[in-house]
């Protein structure tokens, strides 16, 4: 079996691989499994017409929806299930924290060497006081493994997470809870995939649902979110935003986001750390192991 992957110095991270397994790192008519590392992420579309024989695409990437329309037929697609859960986990705390504690005004305070401990006292922040997590609320939308390493890195701040899910699971409710939940909420975190279902899932009315004060998070796909409404709802002033994904992104220099109050915009980066890649590589090869003993693969996406 040839497994198409990437001539990187990381492919050691693979581990092990049984002896009728032999990885190629150019395309080749009998490959039957291709490791979709950012040195091929260019070219999808030219490398797949190289590749007839080919069966199983494993990405390194969490999120697919951007592979999903070139995947020739009869193809499967995987997700790189768990390989980015601690990264974007770690991302939405240190968002939530540096929202909680304004932490983004206080920097540019520093930039302007002043020293204001007003915007620290009751009411310094309107509808938005410094407070601390214990006892409060955050309601995790998409809730998957990420979502569940969010929870278990959260549980020591004494808050209560709610998940949110497709369908009912013993640690998740349906969105149909939503009009409940909303009200009650002071962080929201946006960890949906994109699909036609989940577009643009966040809108007016969901914004216009949230407490006042609340904290929205979105590091799972921008177009899960109407940008529209969102600007809207940060020149009510009655909610705050961190942003690792936008819609468009790119977001242009001349978009409005940049330039809106409570908000904290990173380039789509929360799962960008030193170790991802290796992780990945980790992950494909037990991929490649599964695959090649017959073994139910891990992150296998749904076709329409």
């Amino acid at each position: 079996m040839r497994v198409l992957v990437p001539d990187s110095p990381l492919r050691g991270e693979m581990g092990t691989l049984p002896d009728s397994v032999e990885l190629v790192a150019e395309p080749a008519p009998i490959v039957e499994m291709m490791v979709l590392g950012p040195e091929f992420a260019n070219d999808v579309p030219a490398i797949f017409e190289q590749l007839p024989g080919l069966r199983v695409v494993q990405s390194f990437s969490a999120g697919v929806d951007h592979l999903l329309p070139l995947m020739p037929p009869g193809v499967t697609l995987c997700s790189a299930a768990g390989v980015h859960d601690a990264s974007v986990s770690e991302w939405v705390v240190a968002a939530i924290l540096a929202m909680r504690r304004r932490l983004p005004e206080f920097r540019e305070l520093q930039g302007r060497a002043e020293w204001n401990r007003d915007l620290a006292e009751p009411g310094g922040f309107s509808n938005h006081p410094i407070d601390d997590l214990e006892g409060r609320t955050v309601l995790v939308l998409g809730y998957g493994s990420i979502g569940r390493a969010l929870a278990a890195r959260l549980a020591p701040f004494g808050v209560r997470v709610v998940g949110v899910a497709q369908h009912a699971r013993l640690d998740a409710v349906t969105p149909e809870s939503l009009r409940r939940l909303l009200p009650e909420a002071d962080v929201v975190v946006d960890l949906l995939p994109l699909t036609p279902a989940t577009r643009k899932f966040v809108d007016a009315d969901f914004f216009s649902r949230m407490k006042a004060g609340a904290i929205f998070v979105n590091a799972g796909r921008g177009g899960t979110v109407d940008t529209d409404a969102l600007v809207d709802a940060l020149r009510l002033g009655r909610i705050r935003i961190a942003l690792d994904v936008t819609d468009p992104e790119p977001l242009p220099a001349d978009h409005p986001l940049w330039k809106e109050p409570n908000v904290l915009i990173t380039p789509h980066i929360a799962g960008t750390v030193a170790r991802w890649e290796r992780r990945a590589y980790r992950f494909a090869g037990e991929q490649i192991r599964r695959y090649a003993a017959g073994e139910p693969l891990l992150g296998v996406q749904p076709r329409s």
